[in-house]
């Protein structure tokens, strides 16, 4: 069983399933889990606007799932993508694309 967070959240890693890199984190509710599962595309649950989004709604960049696994404590879940474009909104493929010592 899925240990979801006070807030009824839990981090979602997404991963690209063909080259294995990790493309952003999210957090996810059971509503937006629902909602994954249903339409085959990634769902979260924004904290700072409490609602819950699609991505790629607005830009097209669906990530297209591939495979759901969750962490041996079942409280993280790793979602693996095909994502349909651009992870970040910045337009970089990840999210991850700055090292620490980075100020870009």
């Amino acid at each position: 069983m899925l240990k979801f967070d006070k807030k009824g959240l839990i981090p979602a890693i997404i991963q690209n399933a063909a080259s294995g890199k990790v493309l952003m984190l999210g957090y996810i509710n059971k509503e937006s889990l629902e909602k994954t599962l249903q339409t085959g595309h990634v769902w979260f649950y924004s904290r700072s606007r409490k609602e819950l989004w699609e991505k790629g709604e607005t830009s097209g960049n669906y990530l297209n799932v591939r495979a759901i696994s969750k962490d041996c404590d079942e409280d993280t879940l790793l979602i693996q993508v095909d994502p349909a474009g651009p992870t970040c909104h910045t337009g970089a493929e990840s999210c991850f694309y700055r090292t620490l010592d980075s100020d870009k």
